[in-house]
Protein backbone atom coordinates (compact mmCIF):
# COMPACT_ATOMS: atom_id res chain seq x y z
CA UNK A 1 0.00 0.00 0.00
CA UNK A 2 2.60 2.43 0.62
CA UNK A 3 3.81 1.68 -2.68
CA UNK A 4 0.33 2.36 -3.96
CA UNK A 5 0.36 5.73 -2.48
CA UNK A 6 4.22 6.29 -2.98
CA UNK A 7 2.88 5.06 -6.60
CA UNK A 8 0.20 7.34 -6.76
CA UNK A 9 1.68 10.25 -5.50
CA UNK A 10 4.40 9.83 -7.83
CA UNK A 11 1.98 9.82 -10.87
CA UNK A 12 0.43 13.05 -9.30
CA UNK A 13 3.41 15.02 -9.08
CA UNK A 14 4.42 13.02 -12.78
CA UNK A 15 1.74 14.71 -14.56
CA UNK A 16 1.59 18.33 -12.46
CA UNK A 17 5.87 18.08 -14.13
CA UNK A 18 4.12 17.26 -17.09
CA UNK A 19 1.68 19.81 -17.36
CA UNK A 20 3.76 22.55 -16.01
CA UNK A 21 6.22 21.74 -18.48
CA UNK A 22 4.10 21.40 -21.19
CA UNK A 23 2.61 24.72 -20.35
CA UNK A 24 6.40 25.75 -20.20
CA UNK A 25 7.13 24.26 -23.60
CA UNK A 26 3.93 25.83 -24.59
CA UNK A 27 4.85 29.42 -23.55
CA UNK A 28 8.17 28.42 -25.10
CA UNK A 29 5.90 27.61 -28.63
CA UNK A 30 4.35 30.78 -28.22
CA UNK A 31 7.07 33.08 -27.58
CA UNK A 32 9.36 30.85 -30.18
CA UNK A 33 6.06 31.72 -32.49
CA UNK A 34 6.51 35.28 -31.47
CA UNK A 35 10.18 35.36 -32.28
CA UNK A 36 9.76 33.38 -35.42
CA UNK A 37 7.28 36.01 -36.32
CA UNK A 38 9.51 38.48 -35.03
CA UNK A 39 12.25 37.05 -37.47
CA UNK A 40 10.29 37.22 -40.30
CA UNK A 41 9.11 40.33 -39.77
CA UNK A 42 12.83 41.05 -39.50
CA UNK A 43 13.70 39.14 -42.15
CA UNK A 44 11.37 41.09 -44.59
CA UNK A 45 12.48 44.39 -43.51
CA UNK A 46 15.99 43.09 -44.12
CA UNK A 47 14.68 42.04 -47.40
CA UNK A 48 13.29 45.47 -47.94
CA UNK A 49 16.46 47.16 -46.51
CA UNK A 50 18.63 44.81 -48.67
CA UNK A 51 16.55 46.08 -51.83
CA UNK A 52 16.90 49.63 -50.70
CA UNK A 53 20.31 49.24 -50.21
CA UNK A 54 20.69 47.51 -53.48
CA UNK A 55 18.90 50.42 -55.28
CA UNK A 56 21.14 52.84 -53.44
CA UNK A 57 23.95 50.48 -54.59
CA UNK A 58 23.26 50.47 -58.01
CA UNK A 59 22.33 54.32 -57.87
CA UNK A 60 25.75 55.01 -56.61
CA UNK A 61 27.10 52.67 -59.25
CA UNK A 62 25.07 54.84 -61.70
CA UNK A 63 26.62 57.54 -60.31
CA UNK A 64 30.16 56.22 -60.07
CA UNK A 65 29.45 55.41 -63.52
CA UNK A 66 28.22 58.82 -64.68
CA UNK A 67 31.52 60.26 -62.93
CA UNK A 68 33.95 57.93 -64.19
CA UNK A 69 32.48 59.38 -67.44
CA UNK A 70 32.42 62.77 -66.39
CA UNK A 71 36.15 62.21 -65.31
CA UNK A 72 37.27 61.22 -68.96
CA UNK A 73 35.50 64.03 -70.02
CA UNK A 74 37.25 66.23 -67.92
CA UNK A 75 40.37 64.30 -68.90
CA UNK A 76 40.19 65.12 -72.06
CA UNK A 77 38.82 68.50 -71.52
CA UNK A 78 42.12 68.78 -69.61
CA UNK A 79 44.37 67.47 -71.62
CA UNK A 80 43.26 69.95 -74.60
CA UNK A 81 43.20 72.77 -72.51
CA UNK A 82 46.73 71.50 -71.73
CA UNK A 83 47.49 71.19 -75.57
CA UNK A 84 46.26 74.76 -75.58
CA UNK A 85 48.35 75.95 -73.25
CA UNK A 86 51.24 74.51 -74.46
CA UNK A 87 49.89 76.42 -78.14
CA UNK A 88 49.89 79.02 -76.43
CA UNK A 89 53.10 79.26 -74.69
CA UNK A 90 54.22 78.43 -78.31
CA UNK A 91 52.31 81.28 -79.87
CA UNK A 92 53.97 83.50 -76.94
CA UNK A 93 57.32 82.58 -77.45
CA UNK A 94 57.01 83.00 -81.23
CA UNK A 95 54.51 86.15 -80.45
CA UNK A 96 57.94 87.42 -78.90
CA UNK A 97 60.28 85.92 -81.64
CA UNK A 98 57.41 87.51 -84.27
CA UNK A 99 57.75 91.02 -82.21
CA UNK A 100 61.67 90.94 -82.15
CA UNK A 101 61.42 90.93 -86.27
CA UNK A 102 59.16 93.84 -86.36
CA UNK A 103 60.99 96.06 -83.56
CA UNK A 104 64.34 95.29 -86.09
CA UNK A 105 62.73 96.20 -89.54
CA UNK A 106 61.24 99.09 -87.72
CA UNK A 107 64.49 100.08 -86.64
CA UNK A 108 65.61 98.85 -90.68
CA UNK A 109 62.41 100.85 -92.08
CA UNK A 110 63.66 103.66 -89.56
CA UNK A 111 67.11 103.61 -90.66
CA UNK A 112 66.23 102.85 -94.62
CA UNK A 113 63.66 106.14 -93.86
CA UNK A 114 66.31 108.30 -92.59
CA UNK A 115 69.01 107.34 -95.45
CA UNK A 116 66.39 108.40 -98.03
CA UNK A 117 65.40 111.62 -96.15
CA UNK A 118 69.49 112.38 -96.27
CA UNK A 119 69.64 111.39 -99.82
CA UNK A 120 66.08 113.42 -100.68
CA UNK A 121 67.44 116.18 -98.87
CA UNK A 122 71.07 116.05 -100.88
CA UNK A 123 68.66 115.58 -104.07
CA UNK A 124 66.34 118.64 -103.41
CA UNK A 125 69.88 120.57 -102.65
CA UNK A 126 71.31 119.39 -106.13
CA UNK A 127 68.06 120.24 -107.58
CA UNK A 128 67.54 123.49 -105.87
CA UNK A 129 70.99 124.14 -107.10
CA UNK A 130 70.34 123.39 -110.99
CA UNK A 131 67.51 125.08 -111.26
CA UNK A 132 69.82 127.82 -109.47
CA UNK A 133 72.39 126.97 -112.25
CA UNK A 134 69.81 126.32 -114.93
CA UNK A 135 68.09 129.78 -114.10
CA UNK A 136 71.71 131.29 -114.29
CA UNK A 137 72.46 129.42 -117.83
CA UNK A 138 69.26 130.69 -118.70
CA UNK A 139 69.73 134.33 -118.24
CA UNK A 140 73.26 133.38 -119.69
CA UNK A 141 71.49 132.21 -122.41
CA UNK A 142 69.45 134.78 -122.79
CA UNK A 143 72.40 137.21 -122.98
CA UNK A 144 74.21 135.18 -125.10
CA UNK A 145 71.63 134.37 -127.36
CA UNK A 146 71.26 138.29 -127.69
CA UNK A 147 74.86 138.90 -128.29
CA UNK A 148 74.49 135.37 -130.66
CA UNK A 149 71.78 136.93 -132.81
CA UNK A 150 73.52 140.53 -132.72
CA UNK A 151 76.79 139.01 -134.34
CA UNK A 152 75.10 136.46 -136.20
CA UNK A 153 73.22 139.78 -137.51
CA UNK A 154 76.51 141.56 -137.78
CA UNK A 155 78.00 138.65 -139.77
CA UNK A 156 75.06 138.95 -142.21
CA UNK A 157 76.03 142.29 -142.56
CA UNK A 158 79.66 141.69 -142.88
CA UNK A 159 78.75 138.87 -145.58
CA UNK A 160 76.34 141.19 -147.42
CA UNK A 161 79.08 143.85 -147.60
CA UNK A 162 81.87 141.75 -148.58
CA UNK A 163 79.80 139.92 -150.79
CA UNK A 164 79.29 143.35 -152.55
CA UNK A 165 82.66 143.30 -153.39
CA UNK A 166 82.47 139.82 -154.42
CA UNK A 167 82.14 140.14 -157.61
CA UNK A 168 84.01 143.27 -158.46
CA UNK A 169 87.10 141.18 -156.84
CA UNK A 170 86.92 138.34 -158.91
CA UNK A 171 86.08 140.62 -162.19
CA UNK A 172 89.49 142.37 -161.26
CA UNK A 173 91.50 139.27 -161.09
CA UNK A 174 89.89 137.36 -164.61
CA UNK A 175 90.36 141.31 -166.21
CA UNK A 176 94.22 141.36 -165.19
CA UNK A 177 94.94 137.54 -166.18
CA UNK A 178 93.00 137.55 -169.45
CA UNK A 179 90.29 134.91 -170.32
CA UNK A 180 92.60 131.35 -170.03
CA UNK A 181 91.18 128.08 -169.54
CA UNK A 182 93.36 127.85 -166.31
CA UNK A 183 91.49 130.22 -164.71
CA UNK A 184 87.96 130.93 -163.99
CA UNK A 185 85.48 132.20 -161.56
CA UNK A 186 82.86 129.40 -159.49
CA UNK A 187 80.06 130.57 -157.75
CA UNK A 188 81.67 132.61 -154.71
CA UNK A 189 85.09 131.44 -155.58
CA UNK A 190 88.00 132.11 -157.88
CA UNK A 191 89.96 128.84 -159.60
CA UNK A 192 93.29 129.09 -160.58
CA UNK A 193 94.50 125.63 -162.17
CA UNK A 194 97.65 124.30 -160.12
CA UNK A 195 99.30 123.14 -163.64
CA UNK A 196 100.17 127.36 -163.98
CA UNK A 197 101.37 127.46 -161.13
CA UNK A 198 103.51 124.28 -159.61
CA UNK A 199 105.07 121.82 -161.73
CA UNK A 200 103.69 117.89 -161.58
CA UNK A 201 104.17 116.69 -158.10
CA UNK A 202 106.13 120.15 -156.90
CA UNK A 203 104.98 122.85 -154.59
CA UNK A 204 107.61 125.44 -155.68
CA UNK A 205 105.98 128.11 -157.45
CA UNK A 206 107.15 128.48 -161.29
CA UNK A 207 108.02 131.91 -162.66
CA UNK A 208 104.85 132.12 -164.70
CA UNK A 209 103.17 131.30 -161.51
CA UNK A 210 104.82 133.79 -159.73
CA UNK A 211 103.97 136.28 -162.19
CA UNK A 212 100.20 135.66 -162.05
CA UNK A 213 100.51 135.69 -158.39
CA UNK A 214 101.54 139.12 -158.56
CA UNK A 215 98.88 140.15 -160.62
CA UNK A 216 96.14 138.76 -158.04
CA UNK A 217 98.82 140.27 -155.31
CA UNK A 218 97.95 143.80 -156.84
CA UNK A 219 94.19 143.42 -157.37
CA UNK A 220 94.01 142.33 -153.54
CA UNK A 221 95.70 145.16 -152.53
CA UNK A 222 93.73 147.95 -154.56
CA UNK A 223 90.33 145.98 -153.03
CA UNK A 224 91.83 146.49 -148.79
CA UNK A 225 91.73 149.89 -149.87
CA UNK A 226 88.04 150.02 -151.10
CA UNK A 227 87.21 147.47 -148.32
CA UNK A 228 85.76 149.76 -145.60
CA UNK A 229 88.12 149.15 -141.89
CA UNK A 230 84.97 147.75 -139.81
CA UNK A 231 84.61 144.59 -142.45
CA UNK A 232 86.81 141.78 -141.34
CA UNK A 233 87.19 140.22 -144.49
CA UNK A 234 90.21 137.41 -145.50
CA UNK A 235 90.98 135.54 -148.41
CA UNK A 236 90.73 131.76 -147.87
CA UNK A 237 93.62 129.88 -150.43
CA UNK A 238 92.69 126.57 -150.40
CA UNK A 239 94.73 123.85 -152.09
CA UNK A 240 93.10 120.74 -153.97
CA UNK A 241 95.00 117.37 -155.96
CA UNK A 242 94.36 114.92 -158.51
CA UNK A 243 93.46 111.31 -156.77
CA UNK A 244 96.76 110.37 -158.24
CA UNK A 245 98.58 108.86 -155.48
CA UNK A 246 101.66 109.82 -154.39
CA UNK A 247 104.25 107.24 -154.36
CA UNK A 248 106.22 106.60 -150.51
CA UNK A 249 109.46 107.83 -150.39
CA UNK A 250 109.55 110.07 -153.85
CA UNK A 251 108.37 113.14 -152.73
CA UNK A 252 108.82 115.63 -149.57
CA UNK A 253 105.76 114.98 -148.96
CA UNK A 254 103.84 111.79 -147.74
CA UNK A 255 100.43 112.21 -149.57
CA UNK A 256 98.13 114.76 -151.35
CA UNK A 257 96.71 116.21 -148.01
CA UNK A 258 100.37 117.48 -147.71
CA UNK A 259 100.89 118.60 -151.13
CA UNK A 260 97.75 120.78 -151.44
CA UNK A 261 98.72 122.10 -147.97
CA UNK A 262 102.02 123.14 -148.72
CA UNK A 263 100.79 124.36 -152.30
CA UNK A 264 98.52 126.79 -150.54
CA UNK A 265 101.24 127.88 -148.07
CA UNK A 266 103.66 128.77 -151.21
CA UNK A 267 100.95 130.73 -152.42
CA UNK A 268 100.42 132.61 -149.27
CA UNK A 269 104.16 133.58 -149.07
CA UNK A 270 104.46 134.68 -152.91
CA UNK A 271 100.66 136.89 -152.18
CA UNK A 272 102.45 138.54 -148.81
CA UNK A 273 106.05 138.94 -150.42
CA UNK A 274 103.86 141.05 -153.28
CA UNK A 275 102.52 142.79 -150.38
CA UNK A 276 99.52 141.01 -149.41
CA UNK A 277 99.12 141.54 -145.18
CA UNK A 278 99.38 138.09 -144.35
CA UNK A 279 96.25 138.50 -141.69
CA UNK A 280 94.26 138.92 -144.91
CA UNK A 281 95.51 135.36 -146.17
CA UNK A 282 94.38 131.45 -144.39
CA UNK A 283 95.51 128.75 -146.18
CA UNK A 284 93.82 125.68 -146.08
CA UNK A 285 94.50 122.05 -148.16
CA UNK A 286 92.25 119.51 -148.57
CA UNK A 287 93.98 116.95 -151.04
CA UNK A 288 91.97 114.64 -153.15
CA UNK A 289 88.62 115.05 -150.92
CA UNK A 290 86.84 117.70 -152.81
CA UNK A 291 86.95 116.68 -156.83
CA UNK A 292 85.10 119.46 -159.40
CA UNK A 293 85.26 116.42 -161.98
CA UNK A 294 84.95 112.60 -161.13
CA UNK A 295 86.65 111.23 -164.19
CA UNK A 296 90.31 109.53 -163.92
CA UNK A 297 91.01 111.16 -167.57
CA UNK A 298 94.05 113.80 -168.09
CA UNK A 299 91.14 116.61 -168.38
CA UNK A 300 89.62 115.85 -164.88
CA UNK A 301 92.69 115.06 -163.53
CA UNK A 302 93.95 118.62 -164.76
CA UNK A 303 90.48 120.45 -163.81
CA UNK A 304 91.15 118.77 -159.93
CA UNK A 305 94.73 120.26 -159.65
CA UNK A 306 93.71 123.94 -158.43
CA UNK A 307 94.40 127.02 -155.66
CA UNK A 308 90.68 128.06 -154.97
CA UNK A 309 90.75 131.69 -153.96
CA UNK A 310 87.65 133.51 -151.82
CA UNK A 311 86.87 136.62 -150.45
CA UNK A 312 84.69 136.19 -147.54
CA UNK A 313 84.72 137.32 -143.74
CA UNK A 314 86.89 136.13 -141.24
Amino acid sequence: TTTSVFNKESGAKTVADLRKTNEEQAQKIVQMTAYEEEAKRLLVLARNELESSSAVVAQYQAQIAELESGSADLQNQIAELTTQLNQATLDKQRASELEQERRTLQEQMNQQRAELAAQLNKLQAALNAAEEEAHQKDIQYVEMSNRLNKALADKVAELNDVAKYQSAFYKSIKDVLGDGSFIQPEGDRFIVSSDILFGSGSYTLSPEGKNQLRLIANVINDLENKIPTNIDWIIRVDGHTDRQAVVPGTRGYSNNMELSLLRANAVVDELARAGVSRRRLVPSGFGDLHPVALGRDADSLQQNRRIELQLTNR
